[in-house]
């Protein structure tokens, strides 16, 4: 199975794309919901969250988000250490989720596709990108958060240029329109390929 790296920085559109993508008959594996999910239910990963960050870092059974938020996005080494856990047992699940796939191949949409690794689980990549400014205000109006905390975020995350420079193509998402013109394609393109 064809494994395609979708990544891009916050606010970048990643997940309008993957919805092209998922439009055109391509399952989407959505490594951030996948991680929340994994992060709420998976009773090891809880566990080791625990150990590392605190009891507070679940309140009635729910995962503090913004407890646990306050503490990555400011200190490198404590996201680390929380990406050390989440993301092998993010890797096994997707490994088993890609088996039970049909389409002509799949997309693994990643905000942090590099930082984690697992960029060379993929076949193919594809960078997101947008203006910083929309960007952030994108951001700000999904998270309800500052325009701070939002800087905070992507100071953790790679450039774009860094990400292009390990990519396949990019697709710059300004105009929906012209987005999903070059999903087409690329989905094209990926099918004559195979």
């Amino acid at each position: 199975m064809m494994v395609v790296g979708l990544t891009g920085g916050i606010g970048s559109g990643k997940s309008t794309i993957a919805k092209e993508f998922a439009a055109l008959g391509i399952a989407v594996f959505n490594s951030d919901e996948q991680a929340k999910a994994l992060i709420a239910n998976n009773a090891q990963v809880k566990k080791r969250i625990m150990a590392a960050f605190g009891e507070e870092a679940y309140q009635n059974e729910e995962y503090n988000r913004a407890y646990i938020a306050q503490i990555v996005f400011n200190n490198s080494e404590k996201l680390a250490i929380l990406n050390g856990i989440v993301h092998p047992a993010l890797a096994k699940y997707f490994k088993q989720w890609t088996k039970k796939q049909t389409s002509p191949y799949v997309v693994k949409e990643a905000a942090i596709l590099f930082e984690s690794g697992s960029y060379k689980d993929c076949n193919y990549i594809i960078t997101v990108t947008g203006p910083e400014e929309v960007r952030i205000a994108r951001v700000m109006a999904r998270d309800h958060c500052t325009e701070a905390q939002v800087r905070a975020r992507m100071a953790q995350q790679w450039s774009d240029a860094q990400r292009i420079a390990l990519s396949n193509t990019v697709i710059e998402n300004i105009d929906l329109e012209s987005a999903k013109e070059q999903v087409k394609r690329i989905h094209f393109q990926l099918c004559q390929s195979l």
